[in-house]
């Protein structure tokens, strides 16, 4: 997949171009079905497939207090849609001039000269531009006008609930990560560097990695069941998100305990996927009354993740070679 930060650097249109346009964030099942699609047509016209997006997201400018804590990484962005199988990918840096650019203009010099779009899919609820007046009926004429097609897809759901990216934050914050696969398509994860931390779960017993990650939004504190994908190699695992109100004064953290693993892990990188929430984070009157709610927890965590397979990105987007 080629990546442009620069319209400019493009010397000539993509050759028939499918084309799609949004901030994807989470980059879950709608996401995938509007890719799938794109990539499907692009085969079909022999043509190039092309994803427009935003960095950063647009509100992060217009409306900060309304931003969202995004549930991708811009590199996590980048890394899912290579695994998309899409042949150009189009990251715009939204600035104040772009935003106050006429969705007219937007069409006619970026979608129509720049990338010469043929055919545009969107989702049935986008719109962009200044008041978000570039709508599917503005782009239904944009496209007689320019002589290009549309297609609008309606939504996808599951279980009656569209696929969105709000109703993912929504689960993340009360904690429900195993109902986040169903709108995501894969376990929610998160990369992070393991950093010097207090010592203190290797004194408990139970000695824990110290992440720092780059993650703006994260489950509801408390433990959870993951899988720890350290190099090539996996790991059963719990994860405590939290403060860890045992002890007082205790600055938020992300420890992770690997289960049966030895190693030093000091400035190495991890990738976590959350499988199963096990508890809320709790205040316990004593060490040892601490000590044995993570000996359950671990536990449980072996029982819950024996037969738990998880799906990264690779294997959920399919081989782009095919």
């Amino acid at each position: 997949m080629q990546v442009v930060r620069d319209l400019d650097s493009l010397n000539e249109p993509p050759r028939r171009t499918v084309l799609t346009i949004g901030n994807f964030d989470g980059v879950h099942l709608g996401h995938r079905e509007i890719f799938r699609r794109v990539v499907d047509k692009a085969h079909e016209l022999k043509g190039t497939a092309v994803v427009v997006t935003f960095e950063p997201h647009p509100l992060c400018l217009l409306a900060p207090d309304k931003a969202p804590l995004r549930l991708n990484t811009p590199e996590e962005k980048v890394r899912l849609l290579a695994a998309s199988c899409v042949d150009l990918l189009v990251i715009l840096n939204f600035t104040r001039q772009l935003s106050e650019l006429p969705a007219e203009d937007f069409v006619r010099e970026i979608l129509v000269d720049k990338l010469g779009v043929q055919h545009l899919i969107v989702g049935y609820d986008y719109a962009f531009g200044r008041n978000r007046q570039g709508n599917t009926d503005f782009l239904a004429a944009q496209a007689k006008l320019h002589n290009f097609t549309l297609e609008v897809l309606e939504p996808i759901r599951a279980e009656q609930q569209a696929h969105s990216s709000t109703a993912i934050r929504q689960f993340l914050k009360e904690g429900r990560v195993a109902d986040a696969v169903n709108i995501l398509g894969r376990n929610f994860t998160l990369d992070g560097e393991v950093v010097h931390g207090d010592g203190r779960g290797r004194k408990l017993g139970f000695p824990t990695a110290n992440l720092v990650t780059q993650k703006e939004i994260l489950p509801r504190d408390g433990v959870y069941a993951v899988k720890v994908k350290w190099h090539e190699d996996n790991y059963d695992g719990v994860i405590n998100i939290g403060r860890r109100p045992t002890f007082a004064g205790s600055a938020p953290t992300l420890e992770i305990h690997l289960l049966d693993f030895q190693g030093d892990l000091y400035g190495e990188r991890l990738r976590i996927y959350f499988v199963e929430r096990l508890r809320d984070e709790q205040r316990f009157p004593s060490v040892e009354s601490l000590q044995e709610a993570v000996v359950a927890d671990i536990e449980r965590a072996r029982e819950l993740l024996a037969d738990s397979q998880v799906v990264e990105y690779r294997e959920y987007l399919g081989d782009c070679r095919t």
